[in-house]
């Protein structure tokens, strides 16, 4: 039977090749070292835990909730932006709540999609900003990721050449995976293309905590009329260690948010409400935990990029994020992403993520992911170094993919 549609319009999950690979090794008995996924295993703050359950024990908050989130969640994520960024947000009408940012994208796609819309898409990305608007029936056109002079021509050439003319620019920054970081004079310049073409700007800043030179990621909504064309996600799950909890928000233009929040209304109940009441705590708190979390990032992305350069393996300090983008080390760039990460399970007992799974512009590269403690990425950086220097023995009978083009 031919598959349906829109899961026509999906491409392989090239992930799952490395997963596959990982489950088998470990049912072997190996030692996989996990720098491929970016879940958090980092504990969510014992408070927050608390919080939990202490209102999951009031049995009225066991009914359905609210999709757009309860009143008091939405003013603390009005008075996290007041705080952080000094931008004000109307609670009401420009902050809803999220089943964390992925979600939030989807349904935002859904929203305001229609069939052959085009989608100016940063390549590499998150793999959601492009196949979320896939899914709803538009067409994604690449851009430059890096946030320099070379990110604006390509959008001038796309508004030109474009049929129809784009709909809506992402933006993710800090990036992932390449762990770019924007200025807000860049920003500023975002806003004035968008205006100027009547474009409408979702900006995934779901890594806006997680920075690691005391120089705090600013937010698209800074910039003065931003607000008229923009909507911005952001996510719980690496701020506070609460990836499974699913939380997040967009917050920005009321006309976009009532969009996202009508089409979520036939969609979903919201998260659980303990779970909006714990995420609420954790907002209106003193940013100690934040920190914390901050601060051990910090440590591994140091131990990483030292371990990893002694090991050969270049790994360039990222500046933002809970990743490393790295270019693959050039006797194996040949090979392409998705074969070095295979041969990196196989070989060396580690999983990284191939840099084609966030597009084709990212085939020379890998993402490692900070989520194994200090220890292990040694451990990591040793079991590559040992397989790159017996690497002319033991790949033999490796063919390079070009070898069948």
């Amino acid at each position: 039977m031919e598959e349906f549609h829109k899961v026509r319009r999906l491409p392989p999950y090239v992930f799952e090749q490395v997963n596959r690979l990982k489950a088998s090794a470990r049912a072997g008995g190996a030692d996989i070292i996990d720098l491929g996924m970016g879940n958090p295993d980092l504990p969510t703050p014992q408070s927050i835990v608390d919080k939990l359950c202490e209102v999951v024990q009031d049995p009225r908050t066991h009914r359905y909730s609210s999709s757009k989130g309860i009143p008091g969640l939405r003013r603390a994520q009005a008075a996290y932006y007041a705080r952080r960024f000094g931008v004000k947000l109307n609670p009401d009408t420009q902050v809803v709540a999220t089943l964390g940012s992925k979600e939030g994208f989807a349904n935002m796609a859904q929203a305001i999609t229609a069939p052959g819309d085009v989608i100016l898409c940063p390549n590499p990305t998150y793999p959601i900003h492009a196949f979320g608007f896939l899914m709803a029936g538009g067409v994604i056109r690449s851009m430059s990721v890096e946030p320099d002079e070379t990110f604006f021509p390509p959008l001038e050439r796309a508004v030109r050449h474009s049929i129809p003319k784009p709909l809506a620019l992402i933006l993710n920054y800090p990036s992932n995976p390449t762990a770019f970081v924007a200025t807000l004079d860049f920003y500023k310049d975002v806003i004035a293309f968008a205006k100027k073409h009547d474009i409408i700007v979702l900006s995934d800043l779901a890594y806006s905590e997680i920075y690691f030179d005391d120089v705090p990621p600013p937010s698209v909504l800074e910039v003065p009329g931003a607000m008229d064309v923009t909507v911005e996600f952001t996510s719980m799950s690496k701020t506070f260690s609460m990836p499974g909890w699913r939380m997040g928000f967009a917050v920005g233009n009321e006309r976009l948010i009532a969009a996202l929040t009508r089409v979520k209304s036939y969609l979903d109940y919201g998260a659980f409400t303990p779970i909006q009441v714990a995420a609420t705590h954790a907002l209106n708190g003193d940013g100690s935990d934040i920190a914390e979390v901050r601060n051990v990032y910090k440590r591994r992305r140091d131990v990483m990029v030292e371990s990893f350069g002694k090991a050969g393996f270049d790994v360039p300090p990222p500046a933002a994020t809970m990743f490393a983008w790295a270019k693959i080390p050039e006797k194996f760039r040949h090979l392409g992403s998705l074969e070095f990460s295979k041969l990196l399970v196989e070989k060396a007992d580690v999983a990284v993520a191939p840099g084609i799974g966030f597009g084709e512009m990212g085939d020379d590269y890998v993402r490692l992911a900070l989520v194994e403690n200090e220890h292990r990425i040694r451990q990591a950086a040793r079991n590559i170094k040992k397989f790159m220097s017996t690497a002319d023995e033991t790949m033999h009978n490796v063919i390079s993919l070009n070898a069948h083009r």
